[in-house]
């Protein structure tokens, strides 16, 4: 497996590193064990004191960390500095809430007192994806660092140097360096890993596939894995919605991150009497977007995807989606097979049979669907393999959070994009995975919530004399 960074825009390539050989991943994990048994007795003081100073350096290090992202995986810098700062955010918001996240409960039973404690797991192994390189790392690393665990980051083969960047960060900030570390490693490497006793827990982000692959491995040696799968979110447009804002946010939430989001919307479900004007409109925000060089911010909205393999992927999927009826409603793609570039695609009378009603479109691709009226548009919505997020567009909302209810995804959000923050748990159902990251949910996933049971105090016997 190629560890190397590849400019997507560009083509070329411009670092390559060596995998991690057998003796320096056990070196790093016999580090990372002894690391952890020191990190659990520090005090949620001296840990929010490391987090805080991480997210500082983030925020002074955004534009080397934009920089990095735009060459490794094609992401506009102005994005990336947005990455950056949310990464901060994220930071501040474990430092500040952990303890109470994670503070003692008490419970009434017939004991004395008892109460659940929450104490670390130990190590937690991530392994990350290159499409939002600093975010998927930083909200598994905030909340399982200030619950006082230590990470091991596997991360994307094409993005080394975001990897790298992350750990200088975290290391810089103060944390020991065997509590945080990123390892370049192959598949292999990463299952013999997961194997090994002293890694307690691991949380993966990335397709069904490796969904798969980690869930089996972890479920062989009886390991907690909190997986973030794919999506395929619905996004509902009831013919009462603001179409206008409805339609710019839709353009907004399919082309995030050039559509390489597991919770960018991706199919369309519009009440068939709003359908063409919602299309029109779709269409013109779509068209109006400008390619080109992630670097250049004047001129670009939108770089390439991130390897030319998945734009070719992309490719097949719309063609074959067509030859299965579906209809072009804006004609974009690559320019050439082979090409990481991928001009917005619209495509309509989306039905079952098709790619586009089954598959994830990992890219900007619009898929349209006709519903005949709420109730259908739930039904169409729900008909997924996938259960990430979704949302819906109407001027009523007590229908809206009706239908929510009925929706099945790990989020909803109503006449607004779907997003993730550190407030509201992250996750999804079905073949999207299961667990919670952010929120405090996500900091209980990689902690023994144990119960513990005191006894009454024994009363003296009124009769008894000494």
């Amino acid at each position: 497996m190629a560890i190397e960074s590849v400019n997507p825009y560009t083509g070329r390539r411009l670092r390559g590193f060596a995998e991690f050989s057998a003796a320096k991943t056990e070196r790093l994990l016999a580090q990372a064990h002894r690391a952890a048994a020191a990190w659990r007795t520090t005090s949620f003081a001296e840990r929010a004191a490391v987090l805080r100073r991480a997210g500082a350096l983030l925020r002074e290090r955004q534009d080397e960390l934009a920089y990095l992202m735009a060459i490794e995986m094609g992401k506009p810098l102005r994005d990336g500095r947005a990455e950056a700062q949310k990464c901060a955010t994220c930071c501040d918001y474990y430092a500040a809430h952990a303890e109470g996240f994670l503070a003692d409960e008490e419970v009434q039973t017939d004991a004395g007192r008892s109460f659940i404690s929450h104490a670390p797991l130990g190590v937690v192994l991530a392994i990350m994806p290159w499409n939002f390189p600093l975010w998927q790392v930083v909200r598994f690393a905030a909340p399982a660092l200030m619950a006082g665990n230590v990470g091991l980051l596997k991360h994307a083969p094409n993005v080394p140097q975001c990897a790298l960047a992350l750990e200088k960060i975290f290391h810089d900030a103060g944390l020991p360096p065997a509590a945080f570390r990123a390892l370049f490693l192959d598949n292999e490497a990463v299952a013999r890993l997961l194997a090994d006793d002293r890694v307690a827990a691991v949380t993966l982000t990335g397709s069904e596939r490796a969904g798969v692959a980690v869930g089996t491995t972890a479920g062989q040696h009886i390991k907690k894995a909190v997986l973030e799968l794919g999506g395929s979110d619905p996004f509902i447009v009831l013919a009462d919605a603001d179409l206008p804002l409805a339609a710019r946010t839709a353009a907004q939430a399919r082309m995030l991150n050039a559509g390489q989001s597991c919770i960018a919307a991706k199919r369309f479900i519009v009440e068939k009497a709003v359908q063409p004007e919602f299309v029109r409109l779709l269409k013109g925000h779509l068209a109006a977007l400008r390619y080109g060089d992630p670097l250049n911010e004047d001129t670009t909205d939108y770089g390439p995807l991130a390897r030319p393999d998945l734009a070719d992927e992309l490719s097949r999927q719309v063609a074959d989606s067509v030859a299965q009826g579906a209809r072009v409603a804006l004609a974009g793609g690559q320019p050439r097979p082979g090409a990481a570039q991928f001009a917005p695609v619209i495509l309509t009378h989306v039905k079952k049979g098709q790619r586009a009603y089954t598959e994830e479109f990992f890219g900007p691709v619009a898929l349209v669907l006709t519903a005949r009226d709420a109730a259908h548009a739930v039904a169409l919505a729900n008909d997924s393999d996938f259960g990430l997020g979704a949302s819906v567009w109407t001027r009523n909302v007590a229908q809206a959070e009706a239908m929510a209810r009925q929706l099945e995804s790990g989020a909803v959000f109503i006449n607004g994009m779907v997003k993730s923050m550190p407030e509201l748990p992250f996750g999804g159902v079905k073949k999207s995975g299961h667990g919670r990251e952010l929120s405090y949910l996500g900091i209980r996933e990689f902690v023994n919530q144990k119960s513990i049971w005191i006894a009454k105090a024994a009363q003296p016997d009124p009769t008894r004399t000494e």
